[in-house]
């Protein structure tokens, strides 16, 4: 399975990303969703299948996601997240 898929970003929260079809785009987020999410920013257009690795996320877990729900959000990392994140580039 391939997905052109649009990534937007929010406004309001550093780090969290808004991922969606692109032929769909924003019509299946809930309008509850988008208010708390803040006007959506577009940060880039990209094909994803399940052999594709992205940085942050599960490339499966996005494209069921998109699949199921017609949406995926990513949130910003917690705290021991960033704790582990930063203590495995020593």
């Amino acid at each position: 399975m391939k997905v052109l898929c649009q990534i937007y970003k929010s406004p309001r929260r550093e780090e969290m990303y808004l991922y969606v079809e692109k032929d769909r785009d924003l019509q299946d987020v809930p309008e509850v969703l988008l208010r708390q999410f803040g006007k959506p920013e577009q940060v880039m257009l990209i094909l994803l299948s399940p052999e594709k690795r992205l940085a942050r996320v599960d490339v499966n877990e996005v494209l069921t996601h998109l699949d199921e729900v017609g949406y995926y959000l990513q949130m910003p990392p917690t705290q021991a997240q960033l704790l582990q994140r930063d203590g495995s580039d020593n």
